[in-house]
């Protein structure tokens, strides 16, 4: 056996070791779309000094390690500052630990807030040489810099191609590609993010012209007294051009924290000017436009579109485009509902309805026999649930996987997730679980951890299972009808929603935020689909089948001996008093959590008929179907969350799924009673 090795950078960037990573840029260039894209589902909102806009943070995973991340409102430029621009200027330069000069404002930090140990410019790739003006501005913070190169994809349908690293050489930073709406590039940016903060690496030295430098000799000389650095605390290149610039606020604080020094600097402004060939101000922005223009031209050029992956373009339109990509993702999950029911007919046709014919013909008398003929039904049920339902379903879904599809299904839906507490990484174990519920808990115990993965699996337990479904359709179909179904399927969405933003609360600690890894497109290769398969269904085997057998034998011994007459009188307070059902229906209720999929052919027995209309009304139909679509699964799925989550968290489970179970059933049986009068 061979042992791989992964080597880890030391230290990790976890807890208080963590860096504070900040999006900066313009209005409507992506920003916040990329901030959404990792965020958690909780986002702390603050205001800057308590006035303007506010900005938004909130913890992300990094692979091991983490990132607090904030995104800042928009700054234009550095240039004849404007009161927005000046206040996120204020942060990036000092967060809430204000210099001596700011001291005397009344509106001081309102909340803690360290200044950004990096910060990610995010552009807009189709506009690139106006933001390079902001880059060079920001350069002079002296602070670690990534450059995001945002809409790349519009860029390319434009023929623009930008020569990434020739960019990133000149401006001496990492430059990542990115399409913030359709999750592409994140993870590399997040990851340049982190190096930059391991390496403290800061942009190259981007200053003016030799002639403006040249100028500003004898300015430079006032500025570079201790005093001023220390009451200001501004990198000197930076506190060099706002001053040049004449901006208000720099220049009123130096005026009146140091007046002695006021005509001195005033004096060397006005020799700078006479060396120029118009003021000073104007100079400086003419030169950052002219040096940002010279950088655009050397690193892009017009070409002919290319078209050679334009069938990929075409699918991420499908699945990553903010207005269609729901309707996408929508299209994926009916596809896949749609392809697993349709062989499931057929494959169940072959395989557990034969076997069910054959056992079915077995009329045993003795206890040994009923106990032979039990484990014989517990593995006819096994097979009709495990090989026209589950296993279709699991490759279906690790085939969708290893494509890159469901990476891109789950980037789309990340934010409705988050209204129940979770993250879009859960759609498959989610759809996995309408095949099963043990598979798609297995899912979520593989993909995520900690309060994640409790709030996962417990609203896992009240997706319907196809052992569920069948009943919903096989009663529902033929007594309730197609709106009838439609609605206990819909009520089963909304409870799931609600139950989500209810143990949000339970589970108050929020989970970190995900970068959304967005995968080239792939062909699934059979192996790695098979191992991935066997991997989440192999509970069924451990698990599922012997929890199967015991179930089948203590209903069919408990029939046997008639302790079913007991079983009923003791659920009596539940069946007929509080649900309104016959009072045969207990044995069905009860024994239902250790084989869901013979609820229906116990009711049946339990009746005595398989036309069960005049025994039963609608309304007793439909509490009936709700009672069974919220009660505990089974007892494999109990047995896997006790494996996976632990026996207090479990039981939770348990009683919650009772508890929802008797609540919704009895609240909806006193309206449609009241309806059917």
């Amino acid at each position: 056996m061979t042992t791989a090795y992964v080597s880890l950078r030391q230290p990790l960037l976890r807890g208080a070791r963590r860096p504070r990573v900040a999006l900066v840029g313009h209005r409507g260039i992506g920003k916040s779309t990329i901030f959404q894209a990792a965020s958690s589902t909780a986002v702390a909102h603050e205001r800057l000094a308590g006035v303007g806009p506010a900005y938004e943070e909130c913890l992300v995973e990094v692979g091991l390690d983490q990132i607090s991340l904030v995104d800042l409102p928009s700054i234009e430029s550095f240039h004849h500052l404007q009161e927005p621009d000046r206040v996120v200027l204020k942060y990036l330069l000092w967060g809430d630990r204000w210099p001596e000069i700011a001291g005397h404002e009344s509106q001081q930090p309102a909340a803690a807030f360290r200044a950004p140990d990096v910060l990610i410019q995010v552009v807009d790739a189709t506009a690139l040489e106006r933001e390079l003006e902001l880059s060079l501005e920001l350069a002079l913070l002296g602070r670690p810099l990534v450059i995001a190169l945002n809409r790349m994809d519009e860029a390319r349908e434009k023929g623009l191609y930008i020569n990434v690293r020739t960019l990133a050489e000149q401006l001496g930073v990492p430059v990542l590609p990115t399409v913030a709406h359709m999750g592409v590039g994140l993870t590399a940016l997040f990851a340049a993010a982190l190096a930059a903060a391991r390496e403290n690496a800061c942009p190259l030295p981007q200053p003016p012209s030799r002639h403006i430098v040249a100028s500003l000799a004898a300015f430079r000389a006032v500025l570079a007294r201790p005093e001023i650095e220390e009451a200001f605390r501004v990198p000197r290149p930076l506190l060099t051009m706002q001053l040049a610039e004449n901006d208000d606020y720099f220049l009123e604080e130096l005026g009146a924290h140091f007046p002695q020094w006021l005509p001195e600097l005033k004096a060397a402004r006005a020799a700078a000017e006479a060396q120029l060939p118009r003021p000073l101000a104007e100079e400086l922005h003419a030169d950052r436009h002219y040096r940002a223009a010279l950088l655009y031209e050397n690193v892009t050029r017009l070409a002919r579109r290319d078209d050679t992956r334009r069938w990929q373009r075409w699918l991420d339109d499908l699945f990553l485009h903010p207005r269609w990509g729901l309707i996408g993702s929508m299209a994926v999950f009916a596809l896949v509902l749609y392809v697993v029911f349709e062989v499931a007919a057929g494959l169940d046709a072959l395989t557990s309805a034969r076997l069910g014919a054959w056992v079915q013909q077995w009329r045993p008398t003795t206890t040994t026999g009923v106990v032979g003929h039990a484990v014989a039904d517990a593995m006819v049920g096994l097979v009709g649930i495990v090989v026209p339902y589950m296993i279709p379903l699991v490759v279906l879904l690790v085939a969708l996987e290893e494509s890159g599809i469901m990476h891109r299904v789950a980037f789309v839906v990340d934010r409705g997730f988050h209204h129940i507490g979770l993250h879009g990484g859960v759609a498959v174990p989610f759809l996995i679980g309408l095949g099963c519920n043990v598979p798609a808990l297995s899912a979520v115990a593989a993909t995520s951890a900690g309060r994640d993965r409790v709030l996962a699996s417990v609203l896992i337990t009240f997706v319907p299972c196809s052992a569920r479904s069948a009943i919903i359709l096989a009663l529902g179909g033929k007594y309730l009808g197609g709106f009838g179904v439609f609605a206990i399927f819909m009520l089963t969405l909304i409870v799931i929603a609600l139950m989500g933003n209810l143990l949000a609360r339970r589970y108050a600690q929020a989970g970190p935020g995900l970068i959304p890894e967005i995968p080239p497109y792939a062909i699934p290769q059979l192996r790695p689909v098979l191992a991935k398969t066997w991997e989440r269904t192999s509970d069924i085997l451990t698990i599922v089948t012997p929890l199967l057998i015991a179930g089948s034998i203590v209903l069919a011994l408990l029939s046997h001996v008639g302790a079913d007459r007991l079983v009923n009188t003791l659920l009596t307070p539940v069946t007929v008093w509080w649900l309104g059902l016959p009072v045969v229906l207990g044995v069905p209720i009860l024994f239902g959590v250790l084989r869901k999929e013979l609820s229906l052919l116990m009711i049946y027995q339990a009746l005595g008929t398989t036309e069960i209309v005049p025994l039963m009304s609608s309304v007793q139909i439909a509490t009936f179907l709700l009672f069974l679509t919220f009660y505990v699964p089974c007892l494999s799925t109990f047995a896997v969350m006790l494996k996976t989550l632990g026996r207090r968290e479990a039981l939770f489970s348990v009683a919650l799924s009772v508890a929802a179970a008797l609540a919704i059933s009895g609240a909806v049986r006193l309206p449609l009673e009241l309806l059917a009068r």
